[in-house]
Parts: structure tokens; C-alpha cells; sequence
């Protein structure tokens, strides 16, 4: 299970490392795409094909619009030995990411932050936090 906060910085290549704890379930090579929110998504192959599968239950004509966001935007990645990703340029202008970033556990995947951003929605997110919870009857 991926949890957890992990703060680092992008070098200058666009190369970010990884977190050990997330690189054994993430499996030697990983799907990193645009994602809600403006962050990015880093999925094991099995858990990206999951999302594949959930949107082709809902149609062609219906997920259209996401499979074009995702797919024209995943990379494959395979971090190197010092335990690193190359981000290509597309997805770090996505998410803003060009220094101070934030990867952090999503149970079966990690989302990829620009840290400012992540602060920035972590303090609005007791109140919506609060009305999920409700809302999941928790």
C-alpha cells in the first residue's frame, strides 16, 4: 500500500526521485500521467490498466474525453539507479513542477505535486475533508 508524504526536488533534467518505500510496489517500470487537479499520477502497470478498464465500461463515446487526456499524456518510467525519474516536459508544465515537489501515497497509486499547490489545497481540505467523510457515511 502506498501511503505517506514525501517532499523533493526536480533537478534541472527534470529528474525527480522516487521514493524507495513506493518503488518495489510501483514494479520496474511505471505509468506516470496527467491527473486530476493538476497534479500528475504515477500507476504500477496492473493498477493502470485498472483505470483503463473503468473507463472503457463507460463507453467510447462517453470516455472519450479521458482516454485522450491520459494516454496522450502517460510516459513510461523506469527509475535509474539512484532511484530517479525522468519527468518529461509536457507533464511538468501540466502540474507546475519545476523545483519543490511532493509525491504522496493514493493506496494503490502516488500523485506527484508541486509542493506550493499541495500546501495550498491542504488548507482548504479539513472542511472538504469533514463533508466527505459525511458523505461516505463514515
Amino acid at each position: 500500500m502506498l501511503v505517506g508524504q514525501y517532499d523533493y526536488v526536480l533537478d534541472t533534467k527534470g529528474r525527480l526521485n522516487f521514493p524507495s518505500k513506493f518503488r518495489e510496489e510501483m514494479g520496474e517500470t511505471f505509468i506516470v500521467c496527467r491527473w486530476m487537479d493538476k497534479c500528475l499520477a504515477a500507476f504500477p502497470l496492473a493498477e493502470f490498466d485498472k483505470v483503463a478498464a473503468k473507463i472503457e465500461e463507460k463507453g467510447l463515446v462517453k470516455g472519450r474525453q479521458v482516454t485522450r487526456m491520459l494516454y496522450s499524456s502517460a510516459a513510461e518510467v523506469t527509475p535509474d539507479k539512484q532511484g530517479r525519474i525522468q519527468l518529461p516536459p509536457k507533464l511538468r508544465e501540466y502540474a507546475r513542477l519545476d523545483h519543490d515537489v511532493t509525491i504522496i501515497g493514493s493506496r494503490t497509486f502516488a500523485e506527484i505535486w508541486d509542493t506550493a499547490t499541495w500546501e495550498g489545497a491542504q488548507q482548504t481540505s479539513d472542511e472538504d475533508f469533514t463533508a466527505a467523510m459525511e458523505e461516505l457515511d463514515f
